[in-house]
């Protein structure tokens, strides 16, 4: 006589519906709290695109950008210093790295703000002007934020540059490149797959805490929000506004850092999992086959 076929009894997971009910219950409560909440989400749109709030965008995805590059640009230097064999740039890269990351970002910028209290005049020698004329809001949003950000760059490069294995320098040695070339040509290029996913975190984190500069009259989105808001009396639909704004453009960068992690991930895997808009095609194809009627022959 044959085997009886197996019978597979699915396993009950109660937890998971207890769960589930839980969060949707949660996610209800809080729904209901903000619908009857005393906000007026009717004057949202109408301030979603005014121009002022349009500006203060412009100059957040501004000086995040700057501020990045010059991070970034800095980081890179920071980092080959550190891994120097000379002790005295190794020990100032790590003083530089330590101070940096030790004290808020805030502190950095209200010192930027008002280090004409310490040094009232500049003087470079060819160019010499009050101290209070240089600092503007942009040069001291640019300098707090970009040098604190060459400090977490510098560690991100840094461990990018030791993922690669050791014989990769010895083999570029071997055949006459000089370290800078081995550098640029060798180790760089096999670092980026090491060193693009947390850059691209730290420039989204960048949008905003480029928020901070609202403390040194820089006129970005939260500085602009909270003008309007003194005049319309709408305070918290103009954070509203912000946080639409941010969620937008963090949402957009977060989209290109995937097709970018996605480029250097080239050599570390051969076949790359399909993209969510290769995904989405595919299942309307599969849908599209299912629901054309077959043609009678």
């Amino acid at each position: 006589m044959p085997p009886e076929q197996i019978k597979a009894i699915r396993v009950r997971h109660y937890g998971r519906w207890v769960a589930g009910a839980v969060v949707i219950a949660i996610l209800a409560l809080i729904g209901v709290a903000f619908s009857n909440a005393n906000i007026n989400y009717s004057i949202i749109p109408d301030y979603l695109f005014d121009p002022g709030i349009a500006n203060g965008a412009w100059t957040t995805l501004y000086i995040s950008v700057l501020a990045m590059v010059l991070g970034v640009a800095l980081g890179i230097i920071l980092a080959v210093m550190r891994l120097s064999s000379n002790p005295v740039t190794s020990t100032v890269a790590w003083f530089y790295i330590w101070f940096f990351r030790g004290t808020p970002v805030l502190v950095q910028l209200l010192l930027w703000y008002n280090i004409s209290l310490i040094f009232p005049i500049l003087n470079l020698g060819f160019y010499k002007d009050e101290m209070n004329q240089v600092m503007t809001p942009v040069l001291t949003a640019l300098l707090g934020l970009g040098l604190n950000e060459a400090a977490y760059m510098s560690e991100i490069v840094r461990s990018g540059i030791q993922s690669v294995d050791e014989g990769q320098t010895e083999a570029s040695h071997a055949l006459g490149m000089t370290q800078g070339k081995t550098l640029r040509r060798v180790i760089l290029p096999q670092a980026m797959r090491v060193i693009v996913p947390p850059t691209g975190n730290e420039f989204i984190n960048m949008l905003k805490t480029s928020s901070l500069a609202y403390a040194v009259q820089l006129p970005e989105l939260i500085k602009k929000a909270t003008d309007i808001s003194s005049t319309s009396l709408a305070v918290v639909e103009m954070y509203f506004v912000a946080s639409i704004w941010y969620l937008l453009l963090t949402t957009l960068f977060s989209i290109g850092q995937y097709y970018v992690e996605r480029r250097y991930a080239r050599g570390s895997s051969r076949n790359l999992p399909p993209t969510p808009l290769q995904r989405m095609r595919k299942n309307l194809r599969m849908f599209g086959s299912i629901r054309r009627p077959e043609v009678a022959r």
